[in-house]
């Protein structure tokens, strides 16, 4: 990743990719797009963005993010669903951050016509 590539992986710069989402300039068009920017609001700390693409019924009241945190890379492992012709989706990716990585399935639905991060579980735990 360059300084200026968006921290999602896509090659493109972060203001032509997750940070037009952030910036509220469009709504991310499938659910992988919207965990793409979700996770690049992690490596940013950006907590207004992860609220506001939260499902109402499981988004917690505030988000306390780790300044020590240091997201390293995403990689998208498989989806399902999630497309403009969908109103639900799962994302199931792997997220490195120094000294180790997360794997979620993460599940999304369609609120209002925006896509919105619902919850996730840890396969690697199942």
């Amino acid at each position: 990743m360059t300084t200026r590539s968006c921290p999602c992986g896509l090659p493109e710069a972060y203001e032509n990719c997750c940070g037009r989402f952030h910036a509220g300039a469009a709504a991310a068009p499938t659910a992988e797009a919207l965990m793409r920017s979700r996770y690049s609001a992690f490596v940013r700390r950006d907590a207004e963005y992860l609220l506001r693409t939260w499902h109402p019924r499981t988004r917690p009241a505030r988000l306390d993010l780790d300044a020590r945190m240091r997201w390293t890379g995403l990689e998208i492992l498989g989806t399902t669903e999630g497309s403009a012709f969908h109103s639900t989706g799962t994302v199931t990716f792997r997220a490195s951050y120094r000294g180790g990585s997360l794997h979620e399935r993460s599940r999304f639905e369609r609120v209002d016509g925006a896509w919105v991060y619902v919850d996730g579980d840890f396969p690697d735990r199942d």
